[in-house]
């Protein structure tokens, strides 16, 4: 009996990559011994990307649709997908054509070999901008170095998942996953499989350096206190260096000399006052996902969809 591939797609404002990767994959998987289907997920999308789904949709009876009644984000949309796929392993790659089709069959290859999870790590693209290749280096410095969780630089969202892993990942609830953290922590026997990028397709990248920096966050608070820990000792640090001061202080008044330092003092003011804002912060971030957690709200609404009914009263929200 053929096994079934689900590979799942999240898609937002995608209209000019949909016909492509759909072809490639299905070029692909003529050659190869499986069966697939391929659920695309519109992230609230303003262009015409449902419809260019929906055309894909009619022409292949393998080829599904979700359409979200907003736009939930890029984890959440993949998360949806695997709620909804039920092959016996699920690839996850996005629709702009720089997670290659072709290495496919490098996926499954492991996966036969006994791999529960085979990821993907991307090299370096030297057409990338200086201001971006930056930004993707500091996010997973930032990200290792505060959640301990120890990503592999380069690693994307385009992995292959075993359906006992991915029945894990049913039952998780997380108003805001971070799906690389939570593969490295849900264990199993996994892969690290590294690629070459391709070049974007069509249409523009969605990453920009503000959501790679909200992204950082919701990984880091995701799956580490150490900011806290890291706030408690800054505190400690400045308290001390602060009492090294009062000695200086004691011999001015002894002395009837006046404490120098005007600019010095405001702009020590200045600092800590910034400092204090930032820790607010941090603890203002992991309170609000505590807030938004217990209000037990689905993680996203798909508003149409060309699944069977059977199939979507499985689906646990």
């Amino acid at each position: 009996m053929e096994k079934l591939v689900s590979l799942v797609l999240p898609a937002f404002n995608e209209t000019g990559n949909i016909s492509v990767i759909v072809d490639k994959i299905n070029r692909v998987f003529e050659g190869l011994a499986y069966k697939h289907e391929i659920i695309i997920v519109d992230d609230g999308s303003s262009d015409d990307t449902l419809k260019a789904i929906k055309i894909q949709s009619e022409v292949f009876s393998h080829v599904y649709f979700l359409e979200f009644s907003r736009n939930f984000g890029h984890q959440l949309a993949v998360k949806a997908g695997m709620d909804y796929a039920r092959g016996n392993c699920i690839i996850s790659m996005d629709c702009d054509l720089q997670h290659p089709p072709e290495l496919i069959p490098e996926l499954l290859k492991k996966w036969e070999e006994g791999y529960d999870v085979v990821y993907t790590i991307r090299a370096e693209c030297k057409t990338l901008s200086k201001q971006k290749r930056k930004s993707s280096r500091l996010f997973y410095r930032t990200l290792n170095w505060l959640s301990g969780i120890g990503l592999e630089p380069g690693t994307a969202d385009f992995r292959l998942m075993d359906r006992q892993v991915v029945d894990v990942f049913k039952r998780f609830s997380e108003s805001e996953p971070f799906l690389r953290g939570l593969i490295k922590w849900v264990g199993f026997k996994q892969y690290g499989l590294n690629y070459d990028p391709a070049q974007r397709f069509s249409g523009d990248s969605k990453y920009t350096v503000k959501k790679m920096m909200r992204l950082a966050l919701q990984g880091v608070t995701s799956f580490s206190i150490k900011p806290l820990y890291t706030a408690v000792y800054l505190g400690f640090c400045f308290s001390i260096l602060s009492i090294l001061y009062i000695p200086y202080v004691l011999y001015a008044v002894y002395f009837g000399r006046e404490v120098s330092g005007w600019a010095s003092i405001i702009m020590t003011i200045v600092f800590f006052g910034g400092l204090q804002l930032i820790i607010l912060g941090i603890i203002g971030i992991y309170i609000g996902k505590m807030f938004l957690q217990n209000k037990k709200r689905p993680n996203y609404i798909v508003r149409t969809t060309n699944l069977k009914p059977s199939r979507i009263d499985t689906v646990e929200f």
